[in-house]
């Protein structure tokens, strides 16, 4: 892994420890997206969608957090069926405008009016009719996904996302933080990560109630915390 020596303004010199690390396999992994090749190709090429935390070293495509939830955000516009040329000018003009590497991982309520008219400018640009329709016509409802892409993330004093909880209505008590475990999936309170709390689980004999019992004593975490982490596991493993 080859850190950056020098971030751009308004972002923490990122690595390993501090950055969170994740092989293009993990993140699509823990996004759900079925093809790694599609994230492959936004980190690479002269003109890469996303410029990534970590510069490539040799043949791995190793990211951070932050450029996970890039991920998230390009994957969620690719659904809305704007193009990925599109998205990579918004994502150029954004990061020029803005003065930062990576403006899709930072406060909606920070920089919402100026992604907007970023997304509007670059749609005129380009003259992709669909960017367009979504951020001239539809502004109520580039808000809401907005809002979806925010809604399960924590933002530190920059506007920079330094936390995030993929899914709050079935595992509220996963979070995924890039100081923490270098980024794995923790159980919140404890900071044990699921991967562990899964296998253990998963290496034990018995009644599955007893077990979580036992799990949860061993790792001194609830048994609902034991709970959310075996089924988050079973389902990314799923």
């Amino acid at each position: 892994m080859v850190i950056k020596k020098h971030p751009q303004k308004g972002e923490q010199l990122t690595d390993g420890l501090a950055g969170g690390f994740y092989t293009v396999v993990e993140a699509a992994r823990l996004l759900g997206l079925e093809s790694t090749q599609r994230v492959t190709r936004w980190l690479s090429g002269p003109e890469p969608v996303i410029l990534r935390q970590y510069e490539k070293d040799g043949t791995l495509h190793e990211v951070g957090f932050l450029d996970l939830l890039e991920i998230r955000f390009i994957e969620h516009f690719r659904r809305c069926g704007i193009s990925l040329q599109a998205l990579r000018r918004c994502a150029q003009n954004a990061r020029a405008a803005l003065g930062m590497d990576h403006p899709f991982a930072t406060s909606n309520v920070k920089f919402q009016t100026d992604r907007r008219r970023i997304f509007m400018e670059t749609a005129q640009e380009i003259g992709d009719p669909k960017l367009l329709d979504l951020v001239r016509n539809q502004f109520a409802i580039y808000s809401v996904i907005e809002a979806v892409l925010a809604r399960d993330l924590t933002f530190d004093a920059s506007g920079l996302a330094s936390e995030w909880r993929p899914d709050t209505t079935h595992y509220p008590s996963v979070t995924i933080n890039p100081l923490h475990a270098f980024g794995r999936p923790t159980v919140a309170e404890s900071r044990v990560t699921t991967a562990a709390i899964f296998n253990l689980f998963r290496a034990e004999q018995g009644d599955p109630a007893e077990v979580t019992a036992a799990v949860a004593r061993w790792f001194n975490i609830t048994e609902d915390e034991t709970t959310q982490a075996v089924a988050f596991e079973s389902e990314l493993a799923a």
